[in-house]
């Protein structure tokens, strides 16, 4: 059974509302990265210990996910609507993608350097500043991108997915986390 991190507050019958509640997470958990990564001089204590393994599990399992649900479900649908309204949230999704692909880098780097830090306890000067660097990128990026989905894509795309592309979306989400999509009421 999946563990639920965080408040949720919307259902898979909501695909934009769930996307944002992940959005909370991802703030949460790059907030939880920075905090570690500032103290990465020093030794590693246990509160740290656990707080760096679990954020560093999520961006590692269930961050890619959300970008599939952006990706291959929400993005292309987006695509393929022919409604003026939309243009300014279509003009947005290539910067979008892009974020994803330089994410992954940085990702890459701060989960290696974050393993690292949790089997010795201790990071290298040099490495604790490419871990803090990392992160820091990272958490710039994840508030930039995360305020334009959230204030310019997602509100006007909600508006116009039909309830059958609503319920396609949900079952493509649930089917990346292997969990069954509730119909909507």
């Amino acid at each position: 059974m999946p563990v639920q991190i965080g408040s949720v507050t919307h259902t898979f019958s909501d695909p934009t509302g769930l996307l944002s509640d992940c959005h909370r997470r991802i703030e949460m958990f790059i907030d939880v990265l920075k905090a570690v990564a500032d103290g990465s001089d020093q030794q590693l204590t246990n509160e740290k210990r656990s707080s760096l393994a679990t954020a560093l599990r999520y961006f590692r399992e269930a961050a890619p996910k959300h970008t599939a649900d952006e990706e291959e479900s929400l993005f292309p649908r987006l695509r393929a609507m022919n409604v003026p309204e939309l243009k300014v949230a279509l003009d947005r999704l290539e910067g979008l993608e892009q974020d994803h692909r330089w994410a992954e880098s940085l990702h890459e780097t701060a989960d290696r350097l974050g393993n690292r830090y949790l089997d010795s306890g201790r990071l290298s000067p040099d490495d604790a500043q490419i871990f803090r660097n990392a992160v820091h990128q990272l958490r710039a990026m994840y508030r930039r991108h995360i305020d334009i989905e959230d204030r310019e894509v997602f509100p006007v795309v909600a508006r116009y997915l039909s309830g059958e592309q609503k319920e396609q979306i949900a079952r493509e989400m649930a089917s990346r986390r292997q969990v069954k999509a509730v119909a909507a009421p």
